[in-house]
């Protein structure tokens, strides 16, 4: 069954989409929408992820947060949607009957889940998807070892060195930026939406499920603070799951990607019912 929701987050109506089937599993999955997205998703990415979950036993809803797809009201910026999610957990679990629910996020909705999980008891564990963890250090240090080292290597980069078609001058000021950037100082103001990601994981007793891009700079990115940074200790956490798809790019746009994900994101949420 797929079925139509209109609820109030603090005096505006949002829109989302249940998809609930005939038995569902104790965990339901609630989709939170990143990025200039809405509710259905670039390539229909959530909605056929909600379909595949359902086929699976697993009932979901995605929905529009303020201002954004159907929704009315403000936009809201990512670090700012708690109340959004809140509605829409309340929301989800009255009309399933749930009690207990695995957010799932892409980019900066992965970022919004992690900084409001450990506010709700009902969050049983989190899929994130290459979360958006942006600072100008990270993105200097990403840009030096995964663009430019990565161009140098590059048979091609060459062919058009040599060739006149590469502005040299232009190449190295952008790389210098880079480089200075990614010898910044790495500290990060406690009220800085990356500290509240950190401290909100850190407080989140739950499972996580982490799924990385191989073609993407947002994933490297989050890769080189939180997976190599001391201060997040993922690999560390009780329950913890990573899986890098190699070719993928950050919204998996190819079937065989999207397929993995849906896959992945079932499995994770069926081992937790079992579990529960």
């Amino acid at each position: 069954m797929e079925k139509a929701l209109v609820f109030e987050c603090e005096g505006q109506e949002l829109i989302g989409i249940l998809h609930q089937p005939e038995q569902p599993q104790s965990i339901g999955v609630l989709l939170v929408v990143g990025g200039p997205q809405y509710r259905v998703g670039s390539h229909r990415q959530f909605v056929l992820l909600s379909r595949y979950l359902a086929s699976q036993g697993i009932a979901s809803m995605r929905f529009d947060y303020r201002g954004m797809g159907d929704s009315a009201g403000d936009k809201q910026v990512f670090d700012a949607i708690c109340a959004d999610i809140k509605s829409a957990c309340d929301h989800f679990c009255l009309h399933t009957g749930l009690e207990k629910v695995v957010i799932w996020g892409l980019c900066d909705a992965a970022s919004a889940a992690m900084i409001y999980a450990h506010k709700d008891d009902r969050i049983a564990g989190l899929v994130l998807l290459n979360p958006w963890l942006r600072s100008e250090q990270s993105r200097g240090k990403t840009m030096v070892k995964h663009y430019y080292l990565k161009r140098l290597m590059s048979k091609d980069f060459w062919m058009k060195f040599l060739k006149g078609k590469v502005s040299v001058g232009s190449s190295l000021k952008d790389a210098k930026g880079f480089v200075r950037d990614s010898m910044g100082e790495a500290a990060i103001d406690k009220g800085a939406y990356q500290e509240r990601m950190r401290a909100g994981l850190h407080k989140f007793d739950a499972p996580v499920c982490l799924i990385l891009s191989g073609q993407d700079l947002t994933a490297r990115e989050f890769e080189e603070q939180a997976m190599q940074g001391k201060a997040w200790k993922l690999a560390e956490r009780t329950g913890f799951e990573l899986h890098r798809l190699l070719g993928a790019d950050h919204t998996f746009s190819a079937a065989q990607f999207k397929q993995q994900v849906e896959q992945i994101s079932a499995q994770f949420v069926s081992s937790l019912s079992r579990a529960g």
